[in-house]
C-alpha cells in the first residue's frame, strides 16, 4: 500500500494524498472552530439568560445531571463546566470512532459519517430549541472523524520514513489555518451580526471539507484489512500500547491549561483586556485567531529548525520535545499571571496576550504533532487509528480538568487563577524530561 502511494506525484515533497487531507482538516477545523470560539459568548450573553434559556430543550435534565456529578453550580460555573464536558466528549470518542474505523466502518466511512454528523450539528446549533442535540451531533461527528482522519497521514509512510513528523507538523498547521480563520470569519460575524449566521458558516465550512475529502479519494490510504474479532498483539505490542497510552493521557497535563483558553480565556479578555484600538473595539473572538496566527507565524522556522537539527543528528527526541511544549505552556500562563500583578487592578495593555499567544504557539508545536506523530509512528496497525485516536484522551481529561477548575475563575484572583494552570503545566514538564529516554519495542513498531 505505501509502495503503491509513495509511486503518485508527490506535493510539497510528501504523497499527494497528504494535500487532500490536510485541506479536508483545514475546513473541518474551520468549522469546529468557528462554532467553538462563539460557544462561551452565546451561552452568556444570549442562551442561557432567563429570557431565553426556556426554550433550550432538555436544558432542566441536563442542569439536573450537570449539579448531580459536579454540585451546585451558578450559571457561569454551569456553563464552563457544560463547556469542559463538551470538549472533553469531543475528544474522548476518537477512541472509539477510531475502533470502529479500524473494526467495522472502514477509516474512509468513519471520516465521511463523521464529517456529516458535525455539519448538521452546526446547522442545529442555528435554532435555540435544538443546542443539546447540536453538541451530541458534534460529539458523535467528532469521534467518528479525528482519530480516522489522523491515522491516514500515517498510513502515508512507511514505518521508518522521517517525513511523517513533518508531514504531521504540516497537519497541524492546517488545524491552525481553520482555527485562525474561523473566529475572524464565524466569530465576527456571529458576536456582530447575530449568533446564528455564525453557526451556519461554520456548517458551511464543514461541507467544503466533505466534498475536498470525497475529491482526492484516488489519492488516500487504503483501508487496512478489518478484523472484527480482533487480531492477538504481541507482549512487546501490548508494552508499546500502554506506553503510548501513559505518555498520552500525560500530556492532559499541557491541554489542563491549553483547554482553558477556549473556556475561561475569551472572558478574561473581555473583562481584563484593553481591547480599544482608536475607535475600534477589538472582538473577543479575534483572540482566538491571535492564537493561531502565531502558530502559522513561528512553524515554517521550527520546522526549518528541526531540519537544521535532523540534519546535523541533533533533533531532540519526541519525549523530549513534548517536555519542552509543556514548559513553554507553563512559562506562557506565568506570563498572565505577571500581567495582573503588573496592572495593579487596572486594565491590562494588549501586549500582554500577544506574548503569552506567542509562547502557547512554540508550545503547541512541541507538543500536539509529536504526541500524534509518536502514537502513529508505534502503534500497530491492527490498533492504529483506535491508539491514535486515544492522543484525543488528552484532550478530553485536560477539559474536564479545565471545566473543573474553571469555577474557580470567580473564587481566586485572576493572577492566582494564571499561575495555577502555569503549576499544573510544569509539572507536566518535569514528568516528561524525567521519562525521556523511553526505547520503545523494536517490534511494536509500524504504522
Amino acid at each position: 500500500m505505501q509502495e503503491q502511494l509513495s509511486s503518485s506525484k508527490e506535493i510539497w515533497g510528501q504523497p499527494r494524498g497528504l494535500a487532500y487531507i490536510v485541506f479536508t482538516e483545514a475546513w473541518e477545523r474551520f468549522s469546529f472552530y468557528g462554532m467553538q470560539a462563539l460557544m462561551v459568548l452565546y451561552m452568556t450573553d444570549y442562551l442561557f439568560t432567563p429570557e431565553i434559556v426556556g426554550q433550550v430543550a432538555g436544558f432542566e435534565q441536563m442542569r439536573s445531571v450537570m449539579q448531580m456529578l459536579f454540585g451546585e453550580l451558578s450559571t457561569q460555573a454551569l456553563i464552563a463546566q457544560l463547556f469542559g464536558a463538551y470538549i472533553g466528549l469531543v475528544y474522548f470518542m476518537p477512541v472509539l470512532g477510531g475502533l470502529l474505523g479500524d473494526r467495522v466502518l472502514g477509516r474512509r466511512n468513519a471520516v465521511l459519517w463523521g464529517a456529516l454528523s458535525m455539519a448538521v450539528g452546526h446547522f442545529l446549533m442555528a435554532f435555540e430549541s435544538s443546542f443539546l442535540a447540536a453538541m451530541l451531533a458534534l460529539i458523535v461527528g467528532s469521534g467518528l472523524l479525528k482519530g480516522n482522519l489522523a491515522a491516514q497521514v500515517g498510513a502515508l509512510y512507511a514505518s521508518d520514513d522521517k517525513r511523517r513528523d513533518t508531514a504531521y507538523s504540516y497537519y497541524s498547521i492546517a488545524i491552525n489555518v481553520g482555527a485562525f480563520l474561523a473566529p475572524l470569519a464565524c466569530g465576527t460575524l456571529g458576536e456582530l451580526y447575530g449568533w446564528h449566521y455564525g453557526f451556519s458558516l461554520a456548517g458551511l465550512g464543514m461541507l467544503v471539507g466533505i466534498a475536498i475529502y470525497l475529491s482526492g479519494a484516488k489519492h488516500l490510504p487504503v483501508d487496512p484489512e478489518r478484523k472484527k474479532n480482533g487480531q492477538a498483539l504481541n507482549s512487546a505490542q501490548w508494552r508499546t500500547v500502554w506506553a503510548l497510552l501513559f505518555v498520552l493521557i500525560l500530556s492532559s497535563l499541557y491541554w489542563i491549561g491549553q483547554t482553558q483558553v477556549w473556556n475561561v480565556y475569551p472572558l478574561w479578555v473581555k473583562a481584563r483586556i484593553d481591547r480599544e484600538l482608536l475607535d475600534f473595539t477589538i472582538p473577543v473572538t479575534w483572540f482566538q485567531s491571535i492564537d493561531t496566527l502565531a502558530v502559522l507565524l513561528v512553524a515554517p522556522a521550527l520546522l526549518a529548525f528541526w531540519n537544521k537539527q535532523r540534519q546535523n543528528d541533533r533533533e531532540p527526541l519526541d519525549i523530549l520535545k513534548i517536555a519542552m511544549g509543556c514548559g513553554l505552556f507553563a512559562l506562557a500562563c506565568l506570563v498572565l499571571a505577571l500581567a495582573e500583578w503588573q496592572s495593579a487592578g487596572a486594565s491590562v495593555a494588549v501586549i500582554w496576550p500577544l506574548l503569552f499567544h506567542f509562547l502557547c504557539a512554540f508550545a503547541y508545536l512541541y507538543s500536539a504533532p509529536i504526541a500524534l506523530s509518536l502514537a502513529s509512528r508505534h502503534a500497530p496497525e491492527s490498533v492504529n487509528s483506535m491508539v491514535v485516536g486515544a492522543f484525543y484522551l488528552a484532550i478530553f481529561l485536560g477539559s474536564l480538568i479545565s471545566g473543573k477548575l474553571g469555577a474557580y475563575y470567580q473564587t481566586l484572583s485572576h493572577a492566582q487563577f494564571w499561575l495555577m494552570h502555569a503549576g499544573i503545566a510544569f509539572v507536566g514538564a518535569v514528568i516528561f524530561f524525567a521519562v525521556r529516554n523511553y526505547r520503545w519495542p523494536e517490534e511494536s513498531s509500524g504504522a
